[in-house]
């Protein structure tokens, strides 16, 4: 709508007219979220370096059934999980793993190979979280850091594992 100089009313220029009035309020309101949200952006929300740790540490709790939860694991790894030899594992200890601690036990064996000939001895390191096994090392440069200086035990159910 058009407005000729007839038209205007006195009123309508002193209060900044009033048809326009209504179109600033729109822009202000869409403005206020936005300005909310970088706002938001700027501040640190998220979890401290001590309350990710403590976090971590929440979930060591030391694992009952360690051996039962080898022995199931070594099953599906192993190639020929019959006749292995050799076979000890170590007690489950508290080893810096990521940003806290996780229970370890570590395991050597020498396990036959699809050929029937064994291929010499072997290490892995269990890594358990909330008391059940969470992932299985067998790196060389993690087994240094997890097995170095352990004592091993006799582990005889792995030598007596069957497929």
């Amino acid at each position: 709508m058009s407005y000729s100089p007839q038209t205007v009313k006195p009123g309508m220029i002193a209060d900044g007219g009033a048809d326009m009035a209504g179109r600033g309020q729109g822009m202000r309101w869409l403005a206020m979220p936005l300005l909310l949200a970088l706002a938001g952006c700027s501040t640190d929300v998220g979890p401290s370096p001590a309350e990710l740790e403590a976090q971590w540490n929440a979930q060591n709790v030391a694992p009952q059934n360690y051996k039962q939860d080898l022995l199931a694991f070594l099953r599906t790894y192993l190639n020929d999980p019959s006749h292995v030899r050799d076979a000890g594992v170590s007690q489950p200890e508290l080893k810096k793993a990521g940003p806290g601690n996780r229970y370890v036990a570590c395991v050597r064996y020498n396990a036959r190979m699809t050929t029937g000939k064994y291929g010499g001895p072997k290490e892995g390191a269990a890594v358990y979280v909330s008391g059940k096994l969470d992932r299985f090392v067998d790196g060389k440069q993690e087994l240094q850091f997890y097995c170095k200086g352990v004592a091993y035990g006799p582990f005889p159910e792995l030598e007596r594992l069957t497929r």
